[in-house]
């Protein structure tokens, strides 16, 4: 049983059972809703998990700074927002451009857009006003 809100608790028991860990499902469930935040919690629990040692432990940190990265433009805190998508790509890049179901490439160009985005308008606009938000999805084993 997680330790988050019975919403949250929810939807990460929803995604048992298949292919991927149920907390990693439950990130893009979160995120692709707007639930940054969630998102970010959600994935944390299974990065702590990894521990620093793990395969997948600078990815997860990858995917959990991306999220935080929108929670910072929710909040239109334009520089730490940029500050989050640069340590996000930092971490990801160094993972195959297909990893976990995830196109990783594909996520990297779109940190560097978002940080275009707000390095372009010296950090006076929030993109996350004018541009959706992306969806990110898995591609089936």
């Amino acid at each position: 049983m997680s330790k988050k809100s019975p919403k949250i608790a929810a939807l990460i028991d929803a995604c048992r059972g298949q292919h991927l860990p149920a907390h990693y499902l439950g990130f893009f469930e979160c995120f692709n809703r707007q639930l940054f935040y969630e998102a970010h919690d959600v994935l944390e629990e299974l990065w702590l998990a990894e521990g620093r040692r793990g395969v997948n432990y600078g990815f997860y940190k990858g995917l959990i700074q991306f999220a935080g990265a929108f929670v910072h433009l929710q909040k239109n805190r334009l520089r730490p927002a940029a500050a989050l998508f640069k340590l996000s790509r930092s971490y990801l890049e160094k993972y195959p451009s297909l990893h976990e179901s995830l196109d990783i490439a594909g996520v990297v160009q779109s940190a560097g857009a978002w940080i275009a985005m707000l390095e372009r308008n010296d950090f006076v606009t929030n993109p996350l006003t004018t541009n959706p938000a992306p969806a990110l999805t898995l591609r089936q084993p």
